[in-house]
């Protein structure tokens, strides 16, 4: 696993605090995932979780857009929000509320390795693309395995360093500008799973990430240029190095250094 001692949970905070956070959402929308709609789906359909109801959990669930669409296109009947930055607890909350969801969800401010909801608490563990921004991924998992019930299911995307090894530049630069602390292997959250007595049922490379960095590259360097440029006050030296940075990710995504992991797994 990859570890970038510098960065820590504030620097994440800050991300979603602020212009940076915004300009995620502008380029991916309100699902600030890969893949969007289309992976939640997919990741929905191996989790083998559509209609069945039940409660659900989802760690690090920023505006809270992997919960509006568990519970409209899913059949889950409740779902906790946990995320650390406040803002993004209030946007979770108030786009639920306008949706009419206010009575399905509750949205917590806390760290997602040390949530303090119920031991075997929960149907269904939820992630999409964010748990890379968690330093101490054992403690995560563990957490995870703590909130299934009995036969319950954990399903989560991930940006995960590919088939091919990143060298020691590249994982830091890439690590520094996304504000990832830690950066997993396919294979190390399998290993997380495992140790924490999970039947690993799917742990896989989707093959989204590169397509959709294209998507996002071209995005911001066409489409949504001035709306970009809004948002960092029409800095355009900063958006010079914002496409740069762009470009490097959308180099190891071509190169398979990084990939979106997929992951499904299910207590005993």
């Amino acid at each position: 696993m990859q570890t970038l001692e510098q960065i820590d949970l504030s620097d994440v905070q800050a991300v979603y605090n602020g212009a940076e956070g915004d300009l995620w959402e502008l380029i991916m929308g309100q699902q600030i995932h890969i893949g969007g709609f289309a992976s939640s789906m997919d990741l929905c359909a191996k989790a083998g979780i559509a209609q069945k109801g039940g409660n659900g959990v989802d760690l690090c669930c920023c505006n809270g857009a992997g919960i509006r669409f568990l519970l409209r296109f899913c059949g889950i009947t409740h779902m906790t929000g946990i995320d650390a930055t406040a803002r993004m607890i209030e946007q979770a909350t108030d786009r639920c509320a306008t949706e009419n969801m206010q009575d399905k969800t509750q949205f917590i401010q806390a760290d997602s390795c040390s949530t303090g909801l119920p031991d075997a608490s929960m149907d269904l563990v939820w992630g999409e693309d964010a748990w890379v921004y968690v330093k101490d991924k054992a403690a995560l998992i563990n957490e995870a395995a703590r909130l299934l019930k009995p036969g319950a299911t954990v399903a989560f995307t991930d940006w995960v360093e590919g088939p091919v090894a990143l060298t020691e530049a590249e994982a830091e630069r890439f690590m520094r500008f996304m504000k990832f602390p830690t950066l997993a292997s396919l294979d190390d959250y399998r290993n997380l799973l495992q140790a924490e007595k999970l039947e690993v049922v799917h742990a896989e490379n989707t093959g989204r990430y590169a397509p959709c960095i294209d998507l996002y590259l071209r995005m911001l360097s066409e489409q949504l240029t001035l709306d970009a440029l809004r948002i960092i006050n029409y800095d355009m030296d900063l958006m010079e190095s914002l496409k740069g940075e762009m470009q490097f990710i959308q180099e190891l995504a071509r190169s398979d250094k990084i990939i979106q992991g997929l992951y499904v797994a299910r207590k005993a």
